[in-house]
C-alpha cells in the first residue's frame, strides 16, 4: 500500500491524506447544495428540480422510519449524511493522487524504513476508505441516537432497558455495541476493498488491465452510491429506535 503523510501532535496522529479528502468532500457538498438552491422560484428550474428530487428521496428514507412530523426534524441530518458519504465514496474512484517520494520526510512520517517497502506516497483518497473515519461517523450517530432518545423521553428510554427481565440486559448491551461496529465496518470494507483493487489494476500492464480497471471503476461508483444509501438508512433506523413513540 502507498504511504500517507502524517503529522504527530500532542500524542495524536493526524493523517493529512484523510484531512484533505474530508475537507474536499465537505466543500463539494456545500458547493453542490449552494448551486442547486440558488434563485429558488415557484416554477422550478432544472437545478431546483434536481435538489427537490434529492430532498424527496431523503424524505422517503426518513419517512420509512418515523411519522411525517417527526421525520421532518431529521431531514437535514439525513441529507447531509447521505451527500457527504456519497461524495466521499466517489472521490476515491475518480481521484487518486500519488507521487514518488525522492527522499525521507520524517516530519510527515515518511521515513527511510517505510520507503524501503514502497516509494509511492498517497496525497488524496476517499475518507471513507479509512476505518477511523467510518468508526468516528458511526460512533457519532450512536451517541446522537441515544441522546435524542433520552431528550425526548428519559422515562421511556430507561424503561426500554430496565423494564424487561434482568437477563435481557446483557443482550441489549451486546446489541447496542454491535450496531456502530457493523455500521462502520460495512462502509469501510466496501470502499477500502474497491480502492485496493483499483490501485492493483493501475499498476498492471495497461493493455491487459484497462478494460477490467474501467469496468471495476464503474462498479465502484455503483457500490459507493449503494453504501451511502445503506449507511443513511441504518443511521435513521438507529435513531428511530430511540425516538419512535412505539
Amino acid at each position: 500500500m502507498d504511504l500517507t503523510p502524517k503529522v504527530h501532535f500532542l500524542g495524536t496522529t493526524f493523517d493529512i491524506t484523510l484531512m484533505i479528502g474530508t475537507v474536499v468532500s465537505a466543500l463539494i457538498v456545500l458547493l453542490i447544495v449552494f448551486l442547486l438552491t440558488r434563485k429558488l422560484s415557484l416554477r422550478p428550474s432544472g437545478r431546483q428540480n434536481l435538489m427537490e428530487y434529492i430532498i424527496d428521496f431523503i424524505s422517503g428514507i426518513t419517512g420509512m422510519m418515523l411519522e411525517k412530523k417527526e421525520s421532518a426534524r431529521y431531514l437535514s441530518f439525513a441529507l447531509t449524511t447521505f451527500l457527504f458519504i456519497l461524495v466521499a465514496n466517489l472521490l476515491g474512484v475518480i481521484v487518486m493522487i500519488t507521487t514518488t517520494a525522492h527522499g525521507a520526510i520524517p516530519s510527515l512520517g515518511i521515513t527511510a524504513a517505510a520507503l524501503k517497502m514502497t516509494d509511492s506516497v498517497s496525497w488524496f483518497k476517499s475518507p471513507t476508505s479509512d476505518i477511523n473515519v467510518t468508526v468516528a461517523m458511526a460512533g457519532a450517530i450512536f451517541i446522537y441516537a441515544h441522546s435524542a432518545g433520552i431528550a425526548k423521553s428519559p422515562r421511556g428510554y430507561l424503561a426500554h432497558y430496565v423494564k424487561p427481565f434482568a437477563w435481557m440486559l446483557p443482550i441489549h448491551i451486546i446489541d447496542e455495541v454491535s450496531k456502530p461496529a457493523t455500521h462502520a465496518l460495512r462502509l469501510w470494507a466496501n470502499i477500502f476493498a474497491g480502492e485496493v483493487l483499483i490501485l492493483i489494476l493501475r499498476e498492471g500492464v495497461f493493455y491487459f488491465t484497462a478494460v477490467p480497471l474501467f469496468a471495476w471503476m464503474g462498479f465502484s461508483v455503483f457500490v459507493g452510491c449503494i453504501q451511502a444509501y445503506i449507511f443513511t438508512v441504518l443511521a435513521m433506523v438507529y435513531i428511530a429506535q430511540k425516538v419512535g413513540d412505539e
